[in-house]
């Protein structure tokens, strides 16, 4: 049984790279970092990482999938998102997605992130932007902008610090 697994499904990098800055502060060697789309099975561990990028305000149905496999473990979230991350939206994604969660496993909590977008998201704002909606749509483009510039080192500092207070947590509650 290995201690950790850190488990992602990525659509643009920014989760993965959320998953292999955690993957790297968690302590010792029995660990593995897996990318769901990649993974054959799913590994015993005492702790899993399950990392997704937020679309609509949950995971894809690939994480549900293997959240709804895991029995008696240990879980903990990480996620990424185009929009803000304000404690607000942050526990509606957390309300969305912990639903999937058995009631026999651990929920050890949640660290979310503002991850870059793909332009073409950018592209599409310009597009319907008129004079009926362009404050809705100019913020919209300023709130892209801003995630282009993310995760950064103090998101990917973050995720490093949720990682390794998990982990922490865990050792003192097996003492």
């Amino acid at each position: 049984m290995l201690d950790y697994v850190v488990l992602y499904c990525s659509e643009t990098g920014n989760t993965k790279q959320v998953a292999f800055h955690m993957f790297a502060a968690l302590p010792g060697q029995n660990k593995d970092i897996l990318n769901l789309h990649e993974m054959e099975r799913l590994p015993d561990a005492r702790i899993y990482f399950v990392g997704f990028f937020v679309n609509k305000g949950t995971c894809s149905v690939e994480v549900i999938r293997c959240l709804e496999h895991l029995g008696g473990k240990n879980i903990a979230l990480f996620a990424t998102c185009g929009t803000k991350p304000t404690p607000e939206y942050k526990r509606k994604v957390e309300n969305q997605v912990t639903v999937w969660i058995e009631s026999d496993n651990a929920y050890l909590g949640m660290f979310l992130c503002q991850g870059k977008m793909p332009i073409q998201i950018r592209r599409k704002y310009e597009h319907i932007l008129t004079p009926e909606n362009q404050s809705k749509v100019e913020w919209m483009m300023a709130n892209f902008d801003e995630a282009m510039l993310h995760p950064n080192e103090r998101d990917l500092a973050k995720a490093r610090e949720f990682a390794m207070g998990i982990a922490a947590a865990e050792l003192w509650m097996e003492a």
